[in-house]
């Protein structure tokens, strides 16, 4: 069975806040993208601009320690300060220290039982 481990979270974000939102997240993306463990950071908002959808997708549970501790640590206060986390679904087998991370966040997790990844 694969050791990636990917999620999708669902955040709250008031509309007249949106684009201090994204001036947030730019160089957050920016820096995920040179991550060799992130394998997918997309971030897309619906049509009431207040509910965000972010799927992410990383190798192993290394990968996810390096995202949340090195990267995403640098943007936190700012993030948080903006959007309210709604939903937490993660999906594979994060070992112990990347649930104990993922737990902060409210994590709800789901074990693959049958299905591929490409």
């Amino acid at each position: 069975m694969s050791e990636d481990i990917y999620w999708v979270c669902v955040f709250r974000v008031e509309p007249i806040n949106l684009s201090k939102f994204k001036a947030v997240v730019r160089p957050l993306v920016e820096m995920t993208r040179t991550e060799s463990g992130s394998m997918a950071y997309e971030y897309s908002v619906g049509a009431d601009q207040s509910s965000i959808h972010i799927i992410e997708h990383y190798r192993d549970s290394a990968a996810v320690l390096h995202h949340v501790t090195k990267t995403f640590s640098q943007f936190a206060d700012a993030f948080t300060a903006l959007a309210a986390v709604q939903s937490f679904i993660v999906y594979g087998t994060p070992d112990s220290a990347a649930r104990a991370i993922l737990d902060g966040f409210g994590a709800v997790y789901f074990t693959r039982f049958d299905g591929f990844t490409k």
